[in-house]
C-alpha cells in the first residue's frame, strides 16, 4: 500500500495504514489501491501538500479518535478547514499535540472565525488559565492563516505582535485585578521594544519591555509608586511567562542590574548622562503596548529628542558597527552559516543596516521614524537614502529570512534561528516552505538555491549600506543643519563662509527644488557637501562646480546613486571640486571619469606600455586622422584626470606624478605617430623626449619637448625622405595642438640644433655632423635628458649613442665650458624671470626654485658623467643621488637640493591644479596659497607652510652657491 501512496508524498508505511484501519479515519481501500471514495481523495489531496504528510496523517488519526465523527464531516465538506487543518497539524507536532489535548479546539479554524482580529479570544478573561486557552486559540487562527497563504509573513507579524498586546494587557489587568491597592498607587505603562516594538515579533520570541510608572496622584510618593509599579510588573511577567513567552525587561536602563521601574525623569536622567548608543539604537523599537498608553505616548516623546540626537556623537557610527562584529562573533563556528538571524547575510545584517541609516538620517527626515524594518527600509527608499533596486533585494530577502524562521520555529514552537543540517530535517523545512521536486533539482537544492542568492545580496549589501562612509560625514553635521529650508541654508552658508550666501542658496535651490527622487538625494548629500565646501579657501567655486557638474550628469541614473553609495566619492568630489578648476574643467567634459573616485586601485596610473596599447586601439578604431586623434586625446583626458585626482588626494608624491604624467605624453605620441606616419611614405622615424618629459619629470602645464630624428632608406632620396619626415611631424604636431575640450598638448621641437631657426626635422646623419662641428655646451646640457618616446627603437639608440659622446664627455668638461654654463646660468637669472614676479617664490625661475637645483645637478653631470656611470640619468633626483653617492657634493647639501624641487614641484604642479591654467607662481597670500597649505601643508597655516617653503628654498640656494659658484 505504501508503493501506491507515495504519489500523496507519505514515506512512513506504518503510518500511511492508518488510513486503512478498521477503527480509524479510513481513507484508503488497500484492496482496490485507490481511496475509499472521492472524499477521501480529496483529504489525501489536501494532505500531500503538507510539510510532512506522514506527520499530518497520524496527527489527523489521533485528533480523529478524540473528536468524533464530526471532525471526518466538517473535514470532507469543508474544504478551507481541512487546508488550516492539515496546514497545522504537518508543520507543527506541538499544535498537533495540543489540538489532541484540547479536541473542540480545531472548530476554531472553521469559517470567518479564522479572519478574526487578533487579540480577540484574550479579551475580558480573568483568570490566567483562561488567558492562556485564549492565546492558543488565536496563535492556531494566525498559523493556520500563514500556512495557507491567507495572510503574509508581514501580516503574521504584525497579527503575532498584536496578540502579544493583548496578551500584556489580559495580564496587566489579572495582575491589578489581584493587587487593586498597587494599581490604585500607580499609573503603570508597558513600553514594547525589539520584534514586539516593531510589530515583527516571530512565533517564539521573548517579548522585550520596558516598565514606566508614575505616581497615582500627588498624594501617592513616588518610592510608593514604584514599589507599586514593579510588583504589577513582576506579576504581569509571571503571567507571561506561564501563558505564552518570557518578558524580557533586561533593555531598561542598567538592564537586569537596574531597577525594572523607572519614573519618566528617571528615565530621561539615565539616557542624557549614561546610556551608550546601542540603547538608543534599541529605542527605536519602542511603542507604547499596554497600560497607561497616555503616559507611554509622554514617555516617548521626551525620549525622542535624545533618540535622533545620538548619531551625532563621534562615536556613534563606529558602535553601532563594533556592536554587529560582537554579535557574529558570539555565534558558534559551526552554526555560523546556518544562522538566518545573526550570521552573516542574515536578518541582523538588514536590521542593522536599516537602523544605522534611521538614526542617521532620521534626526531631519521624520518619515524614516517608524519602530518596523520593513516600514523604515521602504521609507528609506522613498525618501532616496537606499537604492531601488538594492532597497527591494533587501526587502525580498527580510521577507524570505523571517519566512524561513518562522517554519523552523513551528516545529516544536522552539526558539531557533539555525537551519539544519540533517537532511531529513532540510527535507522539512524545504516541504515546510513550499518547494517540491522538479525534474531539474529537489526541494532541498531549490530552497539552498534560494537561500544562498538571498544571503549573498543581504552579505554584499549590508557592506555597501553599514560601511557607507557618508554615513560618518552625515552624523557629524548637526540636526537643524541637515534641514535645508531657506532661512537655515541662508544662516548656515552664512556660518561656513561662503562670500556669496545670496547665490549660494540659489545653487541650493537649484538642486534640491521639487519632489524628484534626484532632489531628495542632493538633500541628502549637500549638508554634507557644505561643510567639505567650506573646508576649501573658496567654498562659493566648489558648490559652484558642484552644480555644474550635477546639471550636466545629474539626471543620469548613476551619478547620485554613485556619490550616495560608492565609497568616498561624494567626499572626494567635494573636496576635488572646490579645491581645483582643472579637475573640475576635466570632469566636466568626462563626467564619466567620476567612477574612478570609488576605489583607490582605479587611481593608480596606469603604465606607458599599457596605455600606448590603449591609445593606439582607439585611434585604429578610426580611419579619419582627426577622429582618430579625438579619441587619443579623450583617454588622454580620462588619464590626466586620473593623475589630478590621486594627486590631490595624497595617493602620489611629486615623482609618481612626473612618470605618470610622462607616461601619458609618451602614449599620446606614440598613438599620434602611429596616425600620422600612415600618411607619409614609409621611413625610419623615431621622437626623441628632452627637458621634463626626458626626465619622467613632466608637470601638468609641461609642454612636449622632443626632438624629430629620420633615417632615408634605401632608395629614396634625400629631398624626399625630409619632406616625408616633415610631413609626420608637422601634422603630429597639428592634430595634437587643435582646439579640443581637453588640455592641448604642445609639441615643442626648440631644443633641437640651432633652435627655431633649424629644421624641424633633421636626419641622423645631419645630426652626427652637427654635433660632431658645431653645438655648444648648452645643447650638450640639453641631451641629458634625451631618451627614446616613440618610434623606430634602433634608429633612437643609434642617436642616444651620439647623444651620450656630448653629455658625457671623455674628461669631463673644459675650464671655458663651465664659465659658459655659469655665464648662461646668470643670464636666467637676471633676464628669463618674468615681470613682477617674486624671485622667492617663483617655482621655476627662483631663488631654490627648479632651475636652480637642475641646473647645478646637470653641472655635475657634464663634469663627471664620463667617469661615474650612475650620474647617466635623466631623472634630477636619481643623479643627485648618485652625485652625493660618488663624493661629488656633501650629503647636507644634496639633502637641501632635492627637498627644494620636490617642493618646488609640489608647488607648480599645484598650483596649476587649483587655477586651471600654467602657473609658476606661488602667491604670498590669498586663496591660492591657503590652497596650497591644506593639500601640502596638512593643516598648516598659509602662513606658516609660506615661511616653511622659504626656508626651504633658501637652504637648497645656499648649497648651489656652493657647488655651482664656488669662491
Amino acid at each position: 500500500m505504501a508503493t501506491h501512496l507515495a504519489r500523496f508524498g507519505f514515506t512512513d508505511g506504518e503510518r500511511a495504514e492508518l488510513m486503512a484501519g478498521p477503527g480509524g479515519l479510513r481513507l484508503w481501500d488497500p484492496a482496490a489501491g485507490r481511496p475509499v471514495d472521492d472524499d477521501a481523495a480529496a483529504v489525501l489531496d489536501t494532505l500531500y501538500f503538507a510539510a510532512d504528510p506522514d506527520l499530518a496523517l497520524f496527527q489527523l488519526h489521533r485528533l480523529y479518535e478524540a473528536a468524533g465523527e464530526p471532525l471526518r464531516t466538517e473535514l470532507v465538506a469543508d474544504k478551507a478547514l481541512r487546508r488550516r487543518l492539515v496546514g497545522v497539524l504537518g508543520v507543527s507536532a506541538t499544535l498537533g499535540d495540543l489540538l489532541v489535548a484540547n479536541p473542540d479546539e480545531w472548530r476554531e479554524l472553521q469559517g470567518e472565525q479564522n479572519h478574526r482580529a487578533a487579540g480577540y479570544a484574550t479579551r475580558e478573561v480573568s483568570s490566567v488559565p483562561m488567558l492562556r486557552q485564549g492565546y492558543r486559540r488565536e496563535l492556531l487562527r494566525i498559523v493556520a492563516a500563514d500556512l495557507t497563504a491567507a495572510a503574509d509573513v508581514e501580516v503574521t507579524m504584525r497579527r503575532l505582535s498584536e496578540l502579544a498586546d493583548a496578551t500584556l494587557v489580559a495580564a496587566l489587568g489579572i495582575a491589578v485585578a489581584e493587587a487593586p491597592d498597587h494599581a490604585a498607587a500607580c499609573r503603570l505603562a508597558v513600553i514594547a521594544m525589539g520584534k514586539c516594538g516593531g510589530q515583527e515579533l516571530n512565533y517564539v520570541s521573548d517579548v522585550d519591555v520596558v516598565f514606566v510608572a508614575e505616581p497615582s496622584s500627588e498624594d501617592v510618593e513616588v518610592e510608593a509608586a514604584m514599589r507599586a509599579g514593579s510588583a504589577l510588573a513582576a506579576r504581569m511577567m509571571e503571567i507571561c511567562g506561564f501563558v505564552a513567552w518570557p518578558v524580557d525587561a533586561a533593555l531598561r536602563p542598567e538592564g537586569s542590574r537596574g531597577a525594572l521601574v523607572r519614573t519618566i525623569a528617571s528615565h530621561l536622567a539615565y539616557y542624557k548622562k549614561w546610556a551608550k548608543t546601542w540603547e538608543f539604537q534599541a529605542l527605536l523599537k519602542a511603542r507604547p503596548a499596554a497600560g497607561d498608553l497616555a503616559l507611554g505616548e509622554r514617555w516617548l516623546a521626551e525620549l525622542q529628542p535624545l533618540i535622533w540626537a545620538a548619531a551625532e556623537r563621534p562615536e556613534a557610527v563606529d558602535e553601532v558597527r563594533a556592536m554587529r562584529r560582537r554579535i557574529i562573533e558570539a555565534i558558534p563556528r559551526a552554526e555560523v552559516e546556518r544562522e538566518i538571524k545573526r550570521g552573516p547575510g542574515g536578518l541582523r545584517d538588514i536590521e542593522f543596516a536599516v537602523q544605522l541609516l534611521q538614526l542617521v538620517h532620521g534626526r531631519a527626515d521624520e518619515s524614516l521614524r517608524t519602530p518596523t524594518t520593513l516600514a523604515g527600509l521602504r521609507a528609506l527608499i522613498e525618501g532616496g537614502y537606499v537604492g531601488l533596486a538594492d532597497g527591494e533585494a533587501l526587502l525580498r530577502a527580510y521577507r524570505f529570512l523571517r519566512v524561513v524562521e518562522h517554519r523552523l520555529q513551528l516545529q516544536r514552537l522552539r526558539r531557533t534561528h539555525t537551519v539544519p543540517d540533517d537532511p531529513d530535517a532540510l527535507r522539512w523545512l524545504a516541504h515546510a516552505l513550499g518547494y517540491r521536486p522538479s525534474a531539474a533539482r529537489d526541494a532541498v537544492e531549490s530552497f539552498r538555491a534560494e537561500w544562498v542568492r538571498h544571503a549573498g545580496e543581504v552579505r554584499r549589501l549590508h557592506a555597501k549600506l553599514f560601511y557607507r562612509p557618508l554615513l560618518e560625514a552625515v552624523a557629524r553635521v548637526p540636526s537643524e543643519q541637515l534641514r535645508l529650508t531657506p532661512d537655515a541654508a541662508r544662516a548656515r552658508l552664512e556660518v561656513l563662509g561662503f562670500a556669496d550666501p545670496a547665490g549660494a542658496l540659489r545653487h541650493l535651490q537649484a538642486l534640491t527644488g521639487g519632489v524628484s527622487r534626484t532632489a531628495a538625494i542632493q538633500r541628502q548629500l549637500l549638508p554634507v557637501l557644505l561643510s567639505e565646501f567650506a573646508d576649501a579657501p573658496e567654498p562659493d567655486r566648489g558648490l559652484l562646480a558642484y552644480r555644474q557638474v550635477s546639471e550636466k550628469v545629474g539626471n543620469t541614473p548613476w551619478y547620485l546613486r554613485l556619490l550616495r553609495d560608492e565609497g568616498p566619492v561624494a567626499l572626494r568630489l567635494a573636496r576635488l571640486l572646490a579645491l581645483s578648476r582643472y579637475v573640475t574643467e576635466l570632469l566636466v567634459h568626462d563626467p564619466e571619469a567620476l567612477r574612478l573616485l570609488a576605489d583607490d586601485t582605479e587611481l593608480v596610473p596606469r603604465s606607458a606600455e599599457i596605455l600606448t596599447e590603449g591609445f593606439a586601439a582607439a585611434a585604429a578604431r578610426h580611419p579619419d586622422p582627426e577622429t582618430a586623434i579625438n579619441a587619443v586625446r579623450a583617454l588622454r583626458r580620462r588619464e590626466l584626470f586620473r593623475i589630478a585626482c590621486a594627486d590631490l588626494l595624497g595617493l602620489l608624491d611629486v615623482t609618481e606624478v612626473g612618470t605618470a604624467l610622462s607616461a601619458v605624453i609618451d602614449a599620446t605620441l606614440r598613438a599620434t605617430l602611429g596616425v600620422t606616419a600612415a600618411l607619409a611614405p614609409p621611413l625610419p622615424f623615431a621622437i626623441i623626449g628632452m627637458g621634463r618629459l626626458g626626465g619622467h619629470e613632466t608637470s601638468y602645464p609641461s609642454d612636449a619637448d622632443v626632438l624629430f630624428v629620420y633615417e632615408p632608406p634605401p632608395g629614396m632620396a634625400d629631398d624626399a625622405a625630409s619632406g616625408a619626415a616633415l610631413t609626420v611631424a608637422e601634422e603630429l604636431r597639428r592634430l595634437l595642438a587643435r582646439p579640443a575640450h581637453d588640455p592641448p598638448l604642445g609639441v615643442d621641437a626648440d631644443l633641437r640644433p640651432e633652435g627655431r631657426q633649424g629644421p624641424l626635422v633633421r636626419s641622423l646623419g645631419a645630426y652626427r655632423q652637427y654635433y660632431a662641428r658645431w653645438s655648444s655646451v648648452w645643447e650638450a646640457q640639453a641631451l641629458l635628458r634625451a631618451r627614446y618616446v616613440a618610434g623606430d627603437e634602433d634608429l633612437a639608440a643609434r642617436f642616444l649613442a651620439i647623444a651620450d659622446t656630448k653629455r658625457y664627455p671623455d674628461g669631463g668638461l673644459a675650464r671655458e665650458q663651465i664659465h659658459e654654463i655659469r655665464r648662461l646660468k646668470a643670464r636666467v637669472d637676471s633676464e628669463r624671470l618674468p615681470r613682477g614676479a617674486d624671485p622667492a617664490t617663483h617655482t621655476k625661475l627662483g631663488r631654490g626654485g627648479l632651475t636652480d637645483v637642475e641646473w647645478t645637478v646637470q653641472l655635475l653631470q657634464l663634469r663627471s658623467g664620463a667617469a661615474a656611470p650612475a650620474l647617466r640619468t635623466t631623472r634630477t633626483l636619481e643623479a643627485l643621488s648618485a652625485a652625493a653617492a660618488a663624493g661629488l657634493i656633501a650629503e647636507p647639501d644634496a639633502a637641501a637640493l632635492a627637498a627644494a624641487w620636490r617642493q618646488a614641484s609640489l608647488v607648480r604642479n599645484l598650483m596649476t591644479l587649483v587655477r586651471g591654467r600654467a602657473s609658476d607662481q606661488l602667491p604670498r597670500q590669498g586663496p591660492d596659497l591657503a590652497a596650497a597649505a591644506r593639500v601640502l601643508g596638512r593643516g598648516a597655516e598659509p602662513q606658516e607652510f609660506l615661511d616653511e617653503y622659504l626656508r626651504v628654498a633658501r637652504h637648497a640656494r645656499q648649497a648651489v652657491e656652493r657647488i655651482f659658484n664656488p669662491a
